[in-house]
């Protein structure tokens, strides 16, 4: 089926008649409509993120909502103290109902990513992902981490989340596969109702939206897990059955939980926005499904619809679009919303709908009653945040949520045991949470930003203590004294949507492989500990563990892995291992799509698998014969997009004279600042980077060593998509480099045009063919180095074909 013949039949989804309506509130919404200005209500379907409004600016412009955004903060400070973001979000209330001049001053809603936990905040409870929580097979454990993740956000003086994520993936090769529950819709929809109750209340009850609960959102609507390929905000060509049955399964038991708020998806459906489909929004989402809240937009998507930019969007307001989510457009769409009101290229009926729709959710919220944030209940008690009765639940979600994969008979580990924790997740909390903590892609995260979180390594030490054991810590795995056991913590590092879709479901890092033969060429059992956002062909590693845990991204609990992983003296289990898989596990690198009901449905791991510690397994040696093939295959396709490298790179920067630095946030700079790389938004968020010179440095790409023979013989060029932010005042050599030290270096300085205009810089790898460089062993693909001051905007790099006649170079 192809676009042009896919029709929406809304007639298709189940018709269920929308709740019944408070006619006090009724009565209010109707009053305060009346006594509202057309510059009022447009203020009100606009949210703004904090890093691009002003509490002053919030009143003038009668915005209804405030995000912070993953990247944004009180001073631009992702560990900004708790207290700083309770005192800006008071003060922004503040100036929303501040009633000077005859404003009707309608207060704010604020909104945030607490999508495990309060997880923007430091020293929160940090919960598993959701993908591990799938494997829990629990709703009334989803229930109470919703109700401890609602009481956290309003110690913040927050009210509403954008939680939960109703996505069922389809294919892992998804950035985002890590926030849903499983590639099954039977398990989204057991716990869609359960997260919202958790985060609202019960509806029909004096808890509902009290003052120790919070506003949900049930996202993406709709098809997000579904796009082919995998690619974010990408194509779903799911049929009407399928769209309804499979994608949005979780959307009817969330409404019946009487979620409040629905967030529009990026995605399109058979080339149909989301953001701009009126069929979806209005026709099925209100029509159909009876929904009774308001639809807020995700990250500028609304400037995606047809005819439409992040700052003019009658089509997607018209389409169902209640609140615009423009986070840094959010003026020139109030001024252009203004405009497209008083043309008539949007009613005054349709404004008035979608105000209602806000301010009925306010009303119920209880906002026109609240007293400012900072004068609340519970806020600013922050002992609440990781307090013990939240950790022993985070640490329940833990246990139950890691999945056993392989067991020769070493689990448990003897309490008395010698043990060695070994590799880069050994010791790195940050790992353990993954993306959407702390930032949006989480990285750069250490353990000093999780004062009341542990460790893997510090909680086997726990779980050793007074019992006669050691523990000993040596992430590259180099031991003083030889260890009875040895587990390994390895997997991907931290990374959300965009930066973390990928080509193959292939683990890709050789380190941790070649830790564990070590090891075991020692006689050191190993237990794998593998953290990860989705299942991953770890054949290799599987076949060098004795043991080996799929924890996927745990959070802050590590106590809940050594409560699995090491037993009592004697060496029975504490606990038993009882999650199962949500996800099928592939068999090879390629395997994706890969889901229950597929006709070749041949997974390694199928789904719902998953070891007891008392089960009887004979591990069998799985097939590693595609490992070399795959693992090398698609290094030299795109080596940076999406705002980071990819396919095993790295991207770094380095002076002179100083070693290189990687590059793991939104902002980073060299030693003496001779270079800096700030994230920017172009097409979608943080999807590219600006370097920016001020003397010698460079800008970096670096791997293993590849084999660049075949391109180079293919004729093929290294490919940069960039823009001049400010043109160079001297050379700029294109470096490529082996691993022996030897390098080539191409001036390109005439071949950037600096108009300011988006360019493709293609420069032929024949350039760089020299003795002085192994064309087989190539470390660094791509290095940029000028001497003097200038600002390079890159949204692409990435070897192939490329005509001559296109090219710059």
């Amino acid at each position: 089926m192809n676009k042009t013949d896919h029709r929406i039949d809304a007639e298709a989804w189940p018709l269920k008649n929308r709740p019944a309506r408070n006619a006090a509130i009724e009565a209010q919404v109707a009053a305060l409509l009346g006594q509202m200005s057309l510059e009022e209500k447009v203020g009100q379907v606009i949210q703004a993120d904090l890093a691009s409004v002003t509490p002053e600016e919030a009143r003038d412009y009668h915005l209804g909502s405030i995000l912070n955004g993953g990247n944004s903060a009180p001073g631009g400070n992702n560990r900004a103290a708790p207290q700083e973001f309770l005192d800006l979000v008071d003060s922004f209330f503040r100036a929303s109902t501040d009633k000077a001049n005859g404003r009707t001053a309608i207060p704010i809603i604020w909104g945030t990513d607490a999508v495990h936990g309060h997880n923007n905040i430091v020293g929160a409870t940090i919960f598993p992902h959701n993908i591990g929580l799938g494997a829990a097979r629990d709703p009334d454990l989803i229930r109470r981490i919703g109700e401890v993740t609602a009481l956290e956000v309003r110690t913040t003086g927050m009210d509403w989340t954008f939680a939960p994520t109703l996505a069922v993936v389809r294919d892992d090769r998804w950035g985002r596969t890590y926030e849903s529950y499983s590639e099954q819709p039977d398990i989204i929809a057991s716990y869609a109702g359960a997260m919202v109750e958790g985060l609202q209340g019960i509806p029909g009850t004096d808890d509902f939206l009290s003052h120790d609960h919070v506003l949900a959102t049930a996202k993406h609507f709709v098809g997000d897990g579904g796009t082919e390929g995998g690619a974010d905000q990408g194509d779903c060509r799911a049929s009407n059955e399928e769209m309804r049955d499979i994608h949005a399964a979780g959307y009817p038991p969330a409404l019946d939980a009487g979620v409040q708020t629905v967030m529009a998806s990026f995605n399109t459906w058979h080339g149909r926005k989301m953001h701009g489909c009126r069929e979806m929004l209005s026709d099925v989402l209100v029509g159909r499904l009876g929904f009774d809240g308001f639809v807020v937009g995700d990250w500028n998507g609304h400037g995606q619809v047809e005819g439409c930019t992040v700052t003019s969007a009658a089509a997607a307001f018209n389409a169902g679009l209640d609140m615009f989510m423009a986070p840094d457009s959010w003026k020139g769409l109030y001024e252009t919303t203004l405009q497209d009101v008083r043309a008539g290229r949007i009613s005054e009926e349709r404004l008035d709908e979608a105000v209602a729709r806000i301010l009925r959710v306010k009303i119920r919220l209880g906002l026109f009653e609240a007293m400012p944030p900072k004068e609340r209940a519970f806020a600013g008690d922050f002992s609440l945040l990781a307090c013990d009765d939240h950790r022993t639940i985070a640490r329940e979600a833990v246990r139950k949520s890691l999945v056993l994969l392989k067991n020769d008979g070493v689990l448990p580990i003897r309490a008395g045991s010698r043990i060695l924790v070994c590799g880069e997740g050994a010791d790195n909390i940050g790992m353990q949470c993954g993306g959407w903590t702390l930032s949006w892609q989480g990285t750069d995260n250490e353990n000093t930003d999780f004062p009341n979180g542990q460790s893997v390594f510090a909680a086997v030490e726990d779980a050793v203590a007074n019992c006669g054991g050691s523990v000993d810590l040596a992430p590259d795995g180099n031991w003083m004294e030889k260890p009875d056991v040895a587990i390994v913590v390895f997997g991907e590092h931290p990374y959300a949507e965009f930066q973390g879709d990928r080509d193959t479901v292939d683990y890709s890092s050789d380190a941790p492989l070649q830790m564990m033969k070590n090891l075991q060429a020692e006689g050191i059992p190993v237990v794998s500990v593998f953290l990860s956002g989705r299942p991953l062909w770890v054949n290799p590693e599987l076949n060098a563990s004795n043991a080996f845990v799929a924890a996927f991204l745990p959070g802050s609990e590590g106590a809940g892995i050594a409560d699995l992983l090491v037993g009592d003296m004697a060496g029975n289990p504490r606990h038993d291992y009882t999650g199962k898989l949500s996800f099928s596990w592939p068999r090879d690198p390629m395997q994706t799509p890969l889901n229950v009901g597929d006709a070749d449905y041949q997974p390694l791991f199928a789904y719902g698998y998953g070891l007891s510690i008392t089960d009887s397994h004979v591990p069998v040696e799985h097939d590693e014969s595609c490992a070399l093939e795959v693992r090398g295959s698609y290094r030299l396709a795109d080596l940076f997009i999406a705002g980071q490298a990819r396919g095993g790179w790295q991207l770094l920067l380095a002076e002179d004279d100083g070693k290189a630095l990687a590059i793991n946030g939104p902002k980073v700079a060299s030693a003496s600042g001779l270079i800096s790389v700030e994230a920017k938004d172009h097409k979608a968020q943080e999807d590219t980077r600006i370097a920016t010179w001020k003397g010698p440095a460079s800008l970096l790409i670096s791997g293993p060593p590849t084999d660049f023979s075949r391109e180079v013989n293919a004729q093929m060029s290294l490919i940069v998509t960039c823009r001049v932010v400010s043109p160079p005042a001297g050379p700029v050599m294109l470096t490529l480099k082996d691993g022996d030290g030897g390098e080539v270096q191409v001036d390109i300085s005439q071949d950037i045009r600096s108009d300011n205009d988006w360019q493709t810089v293609a420069v032929p790898l024949s350039h760089f063919v020299s003795d002085k460089l192994n064309q087989k062993a190539v470390t660094q693909p791509f290095g940029l180095y000028a001497e003097n001051p200038w600002s390079l905007q890159i949204e692409g790099i990435r070897v192939g074909s490329w005509e001559s006649g296109d090219t710059n170079a």
